[in-house]
């Protein structure tokens, strides 16, 4: 490993961004509309998808779900999630990425919720009455009226979440994923620091872009005001 190049080096760190970004991509594609979804069951007087109401339970279930994991660590998650089933039912997780994936989508889904849940209960109750005036459906009303002016709320705590979860992506290491930082902490037994450092940079520079996007967002979003 002393005998590495500065771009077999380079290389190595981006082979554990990949990784990083893999977490990243998969954790919103499932997240989100996840997230959505157990908004719907902790609120059911709010939700579009009629069979919901009638099941009560799924409320508490919901809201329990939520409080379990914004309560621990993810960190202590991913453990569960890739120890426990082959401790308990004797069924080993094959696969560590898998483990990750399902951990951090279980994880900001949670947290994406709460998110879903506060714009929600932002807008005015006028707004759905004026609708059921109108003759809307609650369907109707939801994603024609509401919709939009939840998404102009949410943008900001949801691009907070977003850009927290590029930087947790570093806590697949615990579990063997080798991502970036992982990757550099290999060279320091070589005697090199500045691998490490750079990692720093990566960071920087995909939040830097993040935070540009969102704000370029938030300025479209500026027409529901």
């Amino acid at each position: 490993m002393a005998d590495m190049t500065f771009n077999e080096i380079v290389r190595n760190l981006f082979e554990g961004f990949y990784q990083n970004g893999l977490i990243f991509i998969f954790t919103l594609i499932f997240a989100i509309p996840l997230g959505l979804i157990i908004t719907f069951g902790s609120m059911s007087k709010f939700t579009p998808i009629k069979s919901l109401p009638k099941f009560k339970p799924i409320k508490w279930i919901a809201k329990t779900f939520v409080w379990i994991i914004r309560g621990t660590p993810l960190m202590l998650q991913l453990f569960v999630v890739m120890y426990a089933p082959g401790m308990l039912f004797d069924i080993p997780m094959k696969s560590r990425m898998t483990a990750v994936l399902i951990a951090f989508v279980i994880n900001y889904a949670a947290y994406f919720s709460e998110i879903y849940r506060g714009g929600i209960e932002s807008i005015a109750k006028g707004q759905y009455e004026a609708g059921q005036v109108l003759g809307m459906t609650k369907r109707q009303i939801f994603f024609k009226v509401i919709l939009f002016q939840v998404i102009k709320r949410i943008t900001p705590p949801m691009s907070n979440e977003i850009i927290t979860l590029v930087k947790d992506t570093s806590l697949a290491r615990i579990v063997g994923i080798p991502e970036i930082i992982m990757c550099a902490e290999r060279f320091t037994k070589s005697g090199l620091i500045w691998p490490l450092f750079s990692t720093g940079l990566y960071f920087l520079f995909f939040n830097g872009l993040l935070t540009i996007l969102f704000g370029y967002f938030e300025k479209k979003m500026n027409y529901y005001n």
